[in-house]
């Protein structure tokens, strides 16, 4: 399955990626409904960096998710793919496009896999998309507020 959102942000996609890039981004991009806590940071996008978090989903199943960055390529993008965690399988891109209008159109390019095969896809799959829908879209508002307002 794939999952896109794109926002465009009043800011250059060199200040996008810098706020990426920054140490306490991750912190801020985690909705707070999600309960999820950073374990393990590099604090760092470069490829074989990782990223542990802990939670639970559902409110009572507890998940470690670790991802490992892959790609990185400033301030065009930077990708990371889970090692281990919720799902089947997931590989995330994070484009900071140039609008050339001085503006980045930040773009989110996440393919997946449900866990538990055709099932998860079958009963989880809805679930799954407007769980991503809802997350991208707050983590998008929160982007665009920090930078728009450092910009003030």
């Amino acid at each position: 399955m794939q999952f896109v959102k794109e926002s465009r942000i009043a800011a250059s996609p060199e200040a996008v990626f810098r706020f990426h890039e920054s140490t306490g981004a991750l912190k801020q991009l985690i909705p707070p409904w999600e309960k999820m806590e950073i374990v393990e940071s590099a604090h760092s996008l470069k490829p074989g960096s990782r990223v542990v978090l802990r939670g639970r989903i559902l409110g009572f199943i507890p998940v470690r998710w670790v991802a490992v960055h892959t790609e990185y390529d400033p301030p065009r993008y930077f990708a990371d793919r889970q090692e281990s965690g919720p799902f089947a399988y997931w590989y995330h891109r994070h484009l900071f496009l140039d609008d050339g209008s001085g503006g980045t159109i930040l773009r989110d390019e996440v393919e997946y896999r449900a866990p538990f095969g055709i099932l998860g896809e079958w009963f989880g799959g809805w679930y799954l998309r407007g769980k991503l829908e809802k997350m991208f879209t707050y983590r998008h508002e929160i982007t665009r507020k920090i930078i728009e307002s450092e910009k003030a």
